[in-house]
């Protein structure tokens, strides 16, 4: 069995996977380390993964170390594309994960990968399967966060499905501004992109990416697990 860990900006996602399936899924936002932990002792784990966008957690390896064979991610990472990044060593562990399951689930194809957390990435690989690169930029919640952090009176609100374009009042032109400009950025990006390549697959995932799904107008597929499949080919890939 494969323990396959994601920590993000704002969650902890864990998978188990046996045979290339998907058996457990959880998500943790505090003390996940007894979580792991409860899984090691509970589970036949024999091989693991962890993707670190956040901060480091040696407690965590060191478990990870002594209970499993950790894949590590470093420079003898085996993987299964192509990068053509210039800066390879700042490529984030998450971003070579999603990459990783493109190049694994669709061989050959044009694959546009958007991932809607608490950043929104795109990541670009060719039916060469060369990894190209892409964009960051602020995630939903990053933008609500900073227009409250850098403004002396705009509050802070959560995010929630509008079906307007004038706001009128502060809070609807909040909603409006952020929600609507992220859906103006995904869809013109998007038609960039296929201005340029016929045949694209176009992925979405991440924790947001239910929430915007239905705002996008050109065709797409969306997995939130696209990740998590990734480290565990990864794994597997790893192994041999």
């Amino acid at each position: 069995m494969n323990l396959i860990i994601d920590i993000g900006n704002s969650l902890l996602k864990v998978g188990v996977f046996k045979n290339n399936n998907l058996i457990i899924f959880g998500e943790f936002n505090e003390d996940y380390f007894s979580n792991v932990k409860s899984i090691l002792d509970k589970y036949p784990i024999t091989h693991s993964i962890v993707s670190n966008v956040s901060q480091s957690n040696n407690k965590l390896i060191e478990l990870l170390s002594n209970k499993t064979n950790l894949i590590k991610f470093n420079s003898s990472l085996k993987l299964p594309f192509k990068n053509c990044y210039k800066s390879k060593k700042t490529l984030g562990k998450d971003r070579i994960a999603l990459i990783s399951n493109a190049s694994n689930e669709y061989p050959k194809e044009n694959v546009l990968l958007i991932d809607l957390g608490t950043c929104i990435t795109f990541d670009f690989l060719n039916n060469k399967n060369e990894y190209l690169g892409g964009s960051i930029s602020p995630g939903l919640r990053m933008r609500y966060k900073s227009l409250n952090n850098y403004t002396a009176n705009l509050p802070l609100i959560d995010p929630k499905e509008i079906d307007y374009f004038i706001g009128k009042n502060t809070e609807d032109s909040i909603h409006s501004g952020v929600i609507n400009g992220i859906i103006s950025e995904l869809n013109n990006s998007i038609d960039k992109y296929k201005s340029q390549y016929k045949e694209i697959k176009i992925i979405l995932t991440g924790g947001d990416a239910k929430f915007l799904f239905k705002k996008i107008k050109n065709s797409i597929l969306a997995n939130s697990n696209f990740l998590i499949f990734g480290l565990n080919f990864l794994i597997e890939l790893n192994k041999k």
